[in-house]
């Protein structure tokens, strides 16, 4: 398949048209180039967007795919011109105006995800949330547990901070996390610090070799590192997270996305519906 760049233009960040487009591309088995135009608000810039899509479409001898996110009617009116030379999916007009003729009410056409952001209750829950997740990353912090949505364990590289910090940003979830060290398998029960929230705790583990090879990344040919030592930590992890009662996943094969949402489900499932 020739080369071929799929464009990304917004009046906002863009991540909503790079967002919903990415999931419709992966249904094929391409690797485009992705550009993200975000912020294109006028028609001046509109106009060079659409020159530089029509270079593309030059220089590939392909039309680019171009998703649009635009709401006023002047810069649309700029990308949906004969002129433009790109494929133009334009998610507003398939799926607004729809909703406008089913609800018999016209959209506000807002600009943008974030553009009232500092009049949101949800944005503020969020930086609220993505605050309380790196004062309580790795363990660093105990105090304010009770605060916590979801405190997910798991030893120490297995995917908790990403998952941690993606849950805040993307769900307002507090969530902390706690590594289990060897200190806690030679105990043989949870840390003291996380049994009054057992109920709030959520297991992450993880294939030994993935962990070995994540490990010398950051730690090469140690003790931490070595695929002995990570077979013992993740298998006294299971078996701990299992006496104890507590659901667990393997991050191993799992996007962050796909362990987020397993999460809410088991844990607030109130947080999949706003």
């Amino acid at each position: 398949m020739p080369t071929r760049t799929v464009f990304f233009v917004s009046d906002g960040t863009g991540i909503t048209a790079e967002t919903f487009g990415n999931s419709i591309l992966n249904q094929f088995a391409i690797k485009p180039r992705h550009v993200r135009r975000p912020f294109i608000d006028t028609p001046e810039k509109a106009d060079r967007v659409v020159s530089e899509i029509n270079q593309a479409a030059e220089a590939e001898g392909v039309r680019p795919v171009v998703f649009i996110t635009l709401a006023k009617a002047d810069v649309h009116e700029v990308l949906v011109n004969a002129r433009c030379k790109g494929m133009v999916m334009d998610m507003f007009k398939a799926f607004i105006e729809p909703l406008e003729n089913e609800f018999c009410l016209k959209s506000n056409h807002r600009v943008g995800r974030f553009s009232d952001a500092a009049k949101s209750q949800e944005y503020n829950d969020r930086i609220e949330a993505i605050n309380f997740s790196l004062a309580h990353d790795d363990g660093q912090s105990a105090k304010n547990l009770e605060a916590a949505d979801v405190i997910l364990v798991g030893v120490s590289r297995s995917g908790k901070t990403p998952t941690s910090l993606y849950l805040a940003m993307q769900h307002g979830i507090k969530a902390a996390n706690y590594p289990l060290i060897p200190e806690d398998f030679e105990r043989g029960h949870l840390p003291s610090t996380l049994s009054p929230h057992k109920r709030k705790c959520f297991g992450l583990t993880i294939d030994p070799d993935r962990l070995s090879q994540i490990r010398n990344e950051r730690r090469p040919d140690s003790k931490y590192a070595s695929i002995q030592n990570c077979r013992a930590e993740v298998h006294e992890a299971e078996t701990m997270m299992k006496r104890s009662g507590i659901a667990w996943l393997s991050s191993t094969h799992k996007s962050i996305e796909e362990i987020a949402t397993t999460i809410l489900r088991d844990i607030r499932p109130d947080r999949l519906i706003y």
